[in-house]
């Protein structure tokens, strides 16, 4: 297989992306290592199924070179795993249940969160209620994507140049990447259901938080 610098043109691979600087990732060589290990894989079954080179992989598991964005969604997908785990991050139980009492509050710009899912996972799951007023001139654009769903009151969604009014029962499916507000109609707000997809660690910008604010 040719090395990443001499990959033809065409639709971009992980091989084919930029590496990040080394500064922009945690040292993640012997993460890279014992995952793929762990799969069962050779250097070169993992290499060729992430896209890369068996010599591109063996420079990252050595640490000469620190994967882009990417190559560790590809690499996640081979070894079965996460993001978060390719960086050692704390990894999530695997089969969650989040009981309604252990929903914890938050509240940071105006708006109140309830974590619904496991963190340390590519998918974040949440309990949103937005009051009139609140964070409704905010752009938001991060790669994703986002599912609402309404459960009370109603909920403006602006989507590039496209602003929807979305009632009980309503639900929007749409690529983060798509400048984005949300703004509450009436006055006693709106209640969502929220799933993005991320990358749950530093390299990621967070739509909905965690934001700095008082946990009540």
């Amino acid at each position: 297989m040719s090395s990443p610098d001499s990959a033809p043109h065409g639709p971009a691979r992980p091989s084919d992306a930029p590496a990040e600087p080394a500064e922009a990732l945690p040292a993640v060589a012997p993460q890279l290592r014992s995952l793929r290990r762990r799969a069962g894989l050779t250097l070169e079954a993992a290499a060729r199924a992430a896209g890369l080179s068996a010599a591109h992989l063996s420079r990252l598991e050595t640490g000469q070179r620190q994967p882009s964005l990417p190559m560790l969604l590809a690499l996640a997908r081979v070894y079965g795993t996460t993001v978060s785990e390719l960086l050692g991050e704390t990894v999530a139980e695997r089969d969650a249940v989040v009981r309604a009492a252990d929903m914890e509050p938050t509240r940071a710009g105006g708006w109140t969160y309830w974590q619904a899912g496991a963190s340390g996972r590519g998918m974040q799951a949440l309990r949103v209620h937005v009051p009139h007023g609140s964070q409704g001139d905010i752009v938001r654009v991060h790669p994703g994507e986002e599912w609402l769903h309404v459960l009370r009151g109603r909920l403006r969604l602006r989507l590039g140049d496209a602003a929807q009014l979305l009632g009980p029962g309503d639900s929007a499916h749409f690529d983060s990447l798509t400048p984005h507000r949300l703004a509450a109609e009436d006055p006693d707000g709106v209640d969502l259901l929220f799933v993005h997809t991320l990358l749950q660690s530093p390299t990621a910008t967070l739509c909905l938080g965690p934001i700095p604010g008082e946990t009540s």
